[in-house]
């Protein structure tokens, strides 16, 4: 039973390192938030298709994401399910910010009924 009594102690430490609110959190967010947002932009330059922009963005900040978390499974960090959990939650955000900011600018750069007169 000291085995069992060893990995409960293992698994306690590492839920207790792994918060769902931190440091390493924020990063998570901010990095696929950013991500999301230059894919966005670059998915503007190539496609006004506002559809394929969003996809294009999810896509890359989703990828980046999994990516990190894969390359953490196989040795090079921790992997954990909370930190995907904020890398969807960023691209979530990412994609909203950059929709919104694409869409206030065609509304401010269309001419209003006024100036067509």
């Amino acid at each position: 039973m000291p085995n069992a009594r060893a990995q409960q102690q293992t698994q306690q430490t590492q839920q207790t390192d792994d918060a769902w609110f931190g440091r390493d959190k924020a990063l998570h967010f901010g990095a696929s938030a950013a991500i999301t947002m230059i894919g966005y932009a670059g998915a503007s330059a190539a496609s006004d298709h506002r559809p394929t922009r969003r996809a294009a963005a999810v896509l890359l900040g989703l990828t980046a994401g999994v990516t990190k978390e894969v390359w953490d499974a196989f040795g090079a960090g921790d992997a954990s399910w909370r930190d995907l959990a904020w890398d969807v939650i960023g691209t979530a955000t990412g994609v909203a910010i950059a929709a919104g900011i694409d869409w206030l600018y065609q509304r401010l750069s269309q001419p209003s009924v006024a100036d067509a007169r």
